[in-house]
């Protein structure tokens, strides 16, 4: 009886759980269980299972729990299906011919009061990539990176000291470079056209929006209204586009969703797995929210984390191949409601106000 008694409690909790994603408010605590999603489907298979040990006095009321617990199973595993292997990869043009060159980009965040600056310089230096974004990086860090400069002649920076500094190097040239302050003056998002040594151009835009959680932003308002904000500019680009960065969002959540739609960019999770990053000590409790998205004109190569830093987050690597291509038209999918609901996320974005510190503490 007392072990029934505790299945019930335990599977009541686990499935409300499940329902409050549902929920369209986008205060922290209806948000942040979208990204346990992958956690949420192991216990419900797990309660699931031990449904089936168990004693049950009122098998009618055991019945129900199975079906309710079996219908979430059947739900999360179609959320999550598509960021597994045993997906198809999203299509790419097969008519484009890509360059034999591959080029190659580590995006991480540091994790501002981690002070293993060295850990990082070894990585670049043992991986060799041609572009580098960091982001949560302060002037100690832009201090400590000096090192890399003579490879990485060129960079583009905004060193900030509230955790949402960021600094690009590269070794492809910048043709132009913009920091964009799209919902508040503390939060940058990088865009910067490059150009390959063959004379092809790529667009990259690098972001950091702030998460909603109980120690950060009460709710997603700056976070969503950055990323569609992003995604609108994406569709301006005439050449392919990167979006790399520390979206603090989980690519099946709204907002995720309707920044793909928006951008018409290419997921490199769907069909390769879920690649997460984040929190890189605790493997059981790791979330996939750093996020990397690319035009169809970009062949992805190879797409996995690297070696821990010391940070809260794994390194993001990625290697690919650009197309020969002139212009790129990025045309997106929303619908008049989609539309309407993307403006309003965005202006909500801008009207809110951040609870940041100029200065932030550990």
């Amino acid at each position: 009886m007392i072990i029934e008694t505790v299945f019930y409690v335990f599977s009541g909790l686990i499935l409300l759980l499940n329902v409050l994603p549902f929920v369209s408010n986008q205060h922290w605590f209806f948000r942040v269980w979208d990204f346990g999603r992958i956690q949420l489907l192991f216990i419900l298979l797990f309660l699931f299972g031990f449904s089936f040990v168990i004693r049950f006095e009122n098998m009618s009321l055991s019945l129900i729990c199975k079906v309710v617990l079996l219908i979430f199973i059947l739900y999360n595993c179609f959320v999550l299906l598509p960021y597994t292997p045993i997906f198809q990869k999203e299509r790419i043009d097969r008519q484009l011919k890509y360059d034999e060159k591959a080029l190659s980009i580590i995006s991480v965040n540091v994790y501002q009061f981690n002070t293993s600056y060295h850990k990082l310089v070894h990585l670049i230096h043992h991986i060799n990539p041609d572009i580098i974004l960091t982001m949560e990086s302060n002037a100690d860090w832009e201090k400590n990176m000096q090192s890399i400069e003579k490879e990485y002649i060129y960079s583009h920076k905004a060193t900030l000291e509230n955790t949402y500094g960021m600094h690009f190097y590269s070794k492809l040239k910048i043709i132009e470079a913009v920091t964009h302050y799209f919902v508040a003056d503390d939060i940058p998002s990088f865009e910067i056209i490059l150009e390959t040594q063959d004379g092809k151009k790529l667009t990259f835009f690098g972001v950091h929006p702030p998460p909603p959680s109980p120690t950060e932003e009460e709710n997603s308002k700056e976070r969503d209204g950055e990323l569609l904000s992003v995604a609108k500019r994406v569709k301006k680009s005439k050449f392919p586009v990167i979006v790399s960065g520390d979206f603090n969002n989980v690519a099946w959540a709204k907002s995720s969703v309707l920044f793909k739609k928006i951008s018409n960019l290419i997921d490199p999770r769907i069909g390769r797995g879920f690649v997460s990053t984040f929190h890189a000590k605790y493997k059981l409790l790791r979330f996939p929210i750093d996020l990397f998205f690319h035009s169809k004109a970009i062949y992805i190569e190879e797409f996995k984390t690297l070696s821990q830093i010391d940070s809260d987050h794994l390194p993001m690597f990625c290697k690919f191949k650009l197309a020969n291509v002139e212009e790129v038209k990025n045309k997106e999918t929303l619908n008049s409601e989609e539309k309407k609901e993307v403006d309003k996320m965005i202006e909500e974005g801008k009207m809110q106000e951040g609870n940041r510190d100029t200065i932030a503490k550990e």
